[in-house]
């Protein structure tokens, strides 16, 4: 049994007052990515110079303006990076770049050489405040934690004062999660006292969930709390940097985000320490479902996931929401069904409104394939094999069609797993196109016969086949062609046949379109039903290969 008495709750915020929760996202936040220090410090094998520049340009090429670029006090490969920007002049000037350093005075020394050069930097200081690590870790009471951000802060506005481009300083608590909500003010305060920013010179205050310790309601009452306790609040870029320890960390961000979070720090596909960080694509893609401009430049993720997987060598999770193989896949038939439906409906009516049953947004709007939505496999149902027909091969199957060609691709889902839609097409081509054994139908000649005879028919026809091989020949009158040769068939079988359904439809446009017939059938012997279909470029032609393709499937050739 789980030992869970050697776990207690984590103290939850006594804030009635929140506001939050009656808010909703109308904008998007400041971004600012950290793949290249969180994201690559958290690799097992980090990435080269080479492959940090090209992963910066694409982060520039997504629309990201601030972008963490490492720790240049504490790594001599962070630090040569930062200078191949400079040097080569590979920051545009509306991109800040931020560095982070600890409040030690030889690696703020050291983190000011690594950005010389640079028009406008985000200087990033922290130290740790919670609880266990002033404890454990440090060994120190409140007011030294305190004077350590205030001497780090110092520090950065005495360079700051002889830099010759613009200085933002950002100030992290780390472990904030961890930290008592007037502790953390107040060192927070402290800090921008120190610092001393005003609306137009404003300072950052990151407050991180640098390990989640609560339910994403208590980070976001803490995020409120502070944002309403701040003196100067408009000399404050409120951010917040989650992690995902609990695996809610996109779901901390957004309700941050209501809380007052102006600004928020994470990683491509939340990569990071532990767990990870916030996925920010996965916040971007959700306010962009909810028509929200996310302000990012992600209508091609196939290209953010190629690039990714490469830099990082991270692959990404089949089931990861909007990049992941499978996320816009339905196994269920209940669920294809539904696409089915949603997807006509929404040809039909011919809206602007993208609105279909499980698909919360078009897939060809952020670059993904729209043919590979439905995959089947022994779970699916009759509409996504139908739609798979649909989609892929312009066959639009009659719906009572759907339950009989379902079953013929369960049988092979049960034996090897996923159908994919070309073993699909060739079922279909096996079962009813290809079905001409023993009756095989050849030529047929047409005579339209007005008023030239005594009965009430008004078609004959010729028909030229073969039975088991041998060349036959029927003749026969009917109200139309397709009556005329399931007369002329019944005489020569035999049997009773009767048609209960017939439908046709165009399968691509043009001159040189064809067509596609569908007979249901039934041998009143035996009450034996089935389909038969039929393609021709002639339409007439496709109804008689589809009575045959029926008949052949009832086995009636072989009486």
């Amino acid at each position: 049994m789980l030992n869970y008495k050697r776990y207690r709750k984590n103290p939850v915020v006594d804030y009635p007052q929140r506001q939050w929760p009656n808010k909703e996202i109308e904008k998007a936040p400041i971004w600012c990515s950290v793949d290249l220090r969180d994201g690559n410090q958290a690799l097992i094998d980090p990435m080269v110079v080479e492959e940090k520049i090209e992963f910066f340009q694409f982060l520039i090429k997504l629309g990201f303006k601030e972008i963490e670029i490492g720790f240049p006090a504490a790594s001599q490969i962070e630090f040569d990076f930062l200078r191949q920007l400079v040097d080569r002049k590979l920051i545009p000037d509306d991109v800040c770049v931020q560095v982070l350093t600890q409040c030690r005075e030889e690696q703020v020394e050291r983190t000011f050489e690594a950005i010389e050069g640079c028009k406008q930097a985000i200087v990033h200081i922290y130290n740790s405040t919670s609880t266990l690590q002033r404890d454990v870790v440090f060994n120190m009471d409140k007011p030294e934690i305190i004077d350590i951000a205030i001497k780090g802060t110092r520090m950065v506005k005495e360079r700051a004062a002889k830099f010759p481009g613009k200085i933002i300083l950002e100030y992290s608590p780390e472990s904030f999660t961890g930290t008592e909500l007037d502790f953390a003010l107040e060192i927070c305060s402290a800090v921008q006292k120190e610092w001393g920013p005003t609306k137009e010179n404003p300072i950052i205050i990151n407050l991180p969930s640098t390990v989640e310790t609560n339910t994403p309601n208590v980070y976001a009452d803490e995020i409120e709390w502070m944002s309403n306790h701040f003196e100067n609040r408009e000399s404050i870029i409120l951010s917040v940097h989650p992690h995902n320890d609990r695996g809610t960390g996109v779901a901390s961000a957004e309700l941050a985000m209501l809380a007052g979070a102006d600004r928020v720090e994470g990683t491509l596909f939340g990569n990071g320490e532990r767990t990870g960080n916030v996925d920010i694509l996965n916040i971007a893609y959700n306010m962009f479902s909810q028509g929200i401009n996310p302000e990012l430049e992600i209508d091609h993720i196939n290209d953010i996931i190629e690039i990714y997987e490469r830099c990082v060598k991270i692959p990404i999770h089949p089931r990861h929401p909007y990049a992941g193989k499978l996320v816009f896949t339905a196994f269920s038939g209940s669920h294809q069904d539904a696409i089915n439906k949603g997807v006509k409906a929404m040809k039909e009516r011919g809206g602007d409104i993208w609105q279909v049953p499980y698909l919360p947004i078009d897939p060809a709007d952020i670059g993904r394939e729209y043919e590979p939505i439905v995959r089947i496999n022994s779970q699916s149902g009759k509409g996504g094999v139908a739609f798979v027909m649909d989609t892929y091969f312009g066959f639009k199957l009659p719906k009572g069609m759907h339950k009989e060609f379902a079953n013929v691709i369960q049988k092979i889902s049960e034996k090897q797993g996923e159908v994919s839609p070309d073993q699909i097409m060739d079922a279909f081509r096996t079962e009813y196109l290809d079905a001409k054994e023993p009756i095989h139908f050849r030529k047929l000649n047409v005579v339209d016969l007005g008023g030239e005879t005594e009965t009430s028919f008004d078609t004959q026809v010729n028909v030229i086949y073969t039975d088991h091989d041998v060349e036959k020949e029927f003749t026969a009158v009917g109200n139309g062609p397709v009556d005329a040769v399931k007369r002329g068939l019944k005489e020569v079988l035999g049997v009773d046949i009767k048609i209960l359904d017939y439908e046709e439809h165009a399968l691509q446009s043009g001159s040189n379109s064809q067509a596609a017939a569908y007979i249901h059938l039934l041998d009143v012997e035996n009450n034996a039903v089935t389909y038969g279909v039929g393609v021709s470029s002639n339409i007439t032609r496709a109804s008689v290969r589809a009575i045959f393709s029926a008949i052949n499937r009832l086995h009636l050739g072989d009486k």
